[in-house]
């Protein structure tokens, strides 16, 4: 077992979308020199051949220093010999890096790394990168679903192509994607090249400042359109949570005109610590209504009788471990929550969200 979690950093896109190119130059640059990367296969990605040191069936060693191997099998198998060589020192690296097909969905690797026992002590999910063609991005979105979702997924979205496009045109597609995830920072690769440093790190950890935590969350509050708990139902909200959930049906809708229109995001502060009733009963009622639905779930939460607050993280229905923030400040004690959700019914996240203002009714009464 690893004294530290490995951080594995997943890097998707939809077909054509420059994950290749960003790959290529990553290999290159120093500060990849101890990361490794896993891929489909050595074929598939096109690695350039000015850059391999050495190479096996499997793995390659590129001159920056950094390694790369091909998927044998299952994934889980791949990264458990990975980290076996590590530990034996055959190999050396600190960082991993999985390129997925074109249209993969993140959300399986994610479940592999939290819920397989030989894996999670010694990977942890740091974030996840999408690649987004500025020239044929737009359509794609329209015709591919895949390509909204992983949009919507991503930690970082990396624009490639920007030089095939005008000013006003990247514009307006950096505005459809920040109506899909707007919480994303949105980088620019010069034909695939850019700073390995604003690629990873994403994720929270026990030293994390609160300056880092922040920009992981990357709230923006819509306060306006959070109703107070009296505004959401007359029936008690502490009741035994119905196949419905505390938050109403979540039948699917009618489908949207446009892909982007199935994806829907909704964020709150809320200024004073949550009841731990409140919070448990918000996460149970979300995951049992909605989990398959909830793309991502970020927050910063600070719950009545902690100390520190803790960093919330889910993909769909697998939720990594909180993880205290012991840097954070003691006058700060806002809770910060962000959910971007897919085909959930108009108002649903707006509801879920507003619930955490709520507080129990612990009062006893006698008879």
């Amino acid at each position: 077992m690893t004294a530290q979690p490995i951080p594995v950093t997943l890097l998707t896109g939809f077909l054509g979308s420059g994950k290749t190119t960003l790959l290529n130059a990553l290999l290159r640059d120093p500060g990849m020199d101890r990361a490794a990367v896993v891929i489909n296969e050595f074929g598939e990605i096109g690695l350039d051949h000015d850059l391999i040191e050495s190479s096996t069936e499997t793995m390659v060693l590129m001159q920056s220093g950094c390694l790369c191997c091909t998927v044998r099998g299952d994934l889980a198998d791949t990264l458990a010999d990975l980290r076996d060589r590590r530990d034996a020192g055959e190999i050396d690296f600190d960082r991993v890096v999985i390129e997925t097909t074109g249209i993969a969905d993140p959300g399986p690797i994610v479940q592999t790394l939290v819920m397989d026992p030989e894996l999670s002590y010694d990977f942890v999910l740091d974030g996840v990168l999408t690649t987004a063609d500025a020239a044929t991005g737009p359509a794609t979105l329209d015709q591919q679903f895949e390509a909204v979702q992983q949009i919507a997924m991503a930690d970082r979205i990396i624009l490639t192509k920007t030089d095939l496009v005008t000013p006003p045109q990247l514009a307006a597609f950096e505005k459809r994607i920040a109506a899909i995830n707007p919480g994303a920072q949105r980088l620019k690769a010069d034909h695939g090249k850019i700073d390995p440093k604003l690629l990873f790190g994403v994720a929270p950890r026990l030293d994390s400042s609160r300056a880092q935590a922040l920009d992981w969350v990357a709230a923006a509050p819509k306060k306006a359109s959070l109703p107070p708990l009296s505004g959401l139902k007359s029936t008690n909200p502490f009741s035994a949570p119905q196949s419905h959930g505390l938050f109403g049906s979540t039948a699917a809708p009618s489908r949207p005109a446009s892909h982007d229109g199935r994806i829907s995001s909704q964020s709150i502060e809320i200024a004073q610590p949550i009841s731990p009733i409140v919070f448990d009963l918000w996460l149970e009622s979300l995951m049992n209504s909605a989990a398959a639905d909830i793309l991502r779930l970020k927050g910063v939460v600070h719950v009545e009788g902690m100390k520190h607050p803790f960093a919330l993280h889910g993909v769909q229905h697998i939720f990594h471990p909180p993880m205290p923030l012991s840097h954070w400040p003691e006058d700060d004690k806002i809770t910060r929550i962000v959910v971007i959700g897919r085909d959930l019914p108009p108002g649903y996240l707006e509801e879920s969200l507003a619930f955490l203002r709520s507080k129990p009714d612990v009062t006893e009464h006698r008879l």
